[in-house]
């Protein structure tokens, strides 16, 4: 690929290229609502991660859809991880994948090489997490985007919701935080590699062995950490009606992102995240970058489970077994204000 066409093709995408939470709400709120389906166990009205459409009492459908532009330079990695995001969704309802239809825009004047590199990266991210690539949808369009409609199943009875957590609840993550941070140092040439190629794994790395192993634990809630940041999905999770104590000393964070951070490399999703969250937050002795990392948009980042105690340990030592960044960070309280207390 020549320079002009990596300037192209990387302009700054992944889940920083979300609208933002508030402005989606804003949107939501005005749709017409329909009559209520009683099989339709989960739609937008909990901004959860994914639709969940019962078919008998045992099998349900898992439905997401999710593309974005390009945030890496490199085709083939960006379609891994385009793809792993979109496959992401399902795992944090508690499903398993089934099928999954490409979603292309690609500009007719662009080598088409470099689409074939992009959806040859996002099939083998589709095997990889036993689904079958069974069709898609392209269009002509000015820049790039290519993600994933994905379809799975999960037993209702064991379905992860976001907004389920119970009082005294541990919360664990586990993936590190601050790929948008990384990506934008990336951009304007202050990444080092090491840091750069640590963020494409985890980003690469599907949610898929986390989510086996948490079935096997009392997971009462879950959601996968994306655009929106982990501050901004753990605000979702309370549901308005939990509150939760976060330890930012615990918190995985990626080798660089509090650097990046410190040197104001960060996005303008991550200050939409801040002045959407920040209303329900308060954080205690935090450093202004680590606030950054946890309103960092994240692309293909880590489930984040409300798990019971009793079982927490227990979960966090077998996933760290499994070579994930995991780690328990904080705990759901009683209602209070302000909703989320992060600190130091």
């Amino acid at each position: 690929m020549s320079q002009t066409e990596k300037i192209v093709f990387c302009t700054g995408g992944g889940c920083t290229a979300k609208l933002g939470a508030g402005v989606l709400s804003h949107i939501l709120e005005k749709l017409p609502r329909g009559e209520k389906d009683p099989d339709l166990l989960v739609g937008y009205d909990s901004r959860d991660d994914a639709a969940v459409y019962r078919i008998t009492e045992d099998i349900a459908l898992v439905q997401t859809v999710d593309f974005f532009p390009p945030m890496v330079e490199d085709p083939y990695t960006f379609g891994q991880i385009a793809a792993a995001n979109a496959l992401s969704d399902i795992y944090a309802m508690g499903g398993e994948v089934k099928t999954a239809l490409n979603l292309v825009c690609f500009p007719e004047s662009m080598d088409l090489n470099i689409l074939g590199e992009i959806l040859r990266g996002g099939a083998e991210k589709v095997a990889e997490a036993g689904g079958i690539l069974a069709g898609g949808h392209s269009i002509s369009d000015s820049g790039v985007k290519y993600g994933l409609s994905v379809t799975g199943l999960v037993d209702p009875h064991h379905l992860y919701a976001n907004d389920a957590g119970k009082v005294g609840d541990k919360l664990i993550l586990t993936k590190a935080l601050g790929v948008g941070l990384i990506c934008t140092a990336n951009r304007v040439g202050e990444a080092d590699p090491e840091h750069l190629a640590a963020a494409i794994r985890s980003m690469t790395t599907l949610n898929r062995t986390a989510a086996q192993i948490s079935r096997k634990y009392r997971v009462h809630a879950a959601t996968d950490v994306t655009g929106f940041s982990f501050l901004g999905h753990l605000h979702e999770m309370m549901g308005g009606k939990l509150s939760c104590r976060v330890d930012a000393r615990r918190v995985p964070v990626l080798p660089g992102a509090e650097k990046a951070a410190e040197d104001f490399l960060y996005t303008a999703a991550g200050q939409r995240n801040r002045n959407h969250t920040a209303p329900f937050v308060r954080f205690e002795g935090v450093p202004f970058s680590m606030e950054e990392v946890l309103y960092d948009p994240q692309t293909s980042g880590g489930l984040l489970f409300a798990v019971d105690p009793a079982d927490a340990n227990e979960l966090e030592q077998e996933l760290q077994q499994a070579a994930l960044a995991a780690k328990i960070v904080g705990e759901i309280l009683d209602k209070t204000d302000p909703e989320i207390i992060v600190a130091y």
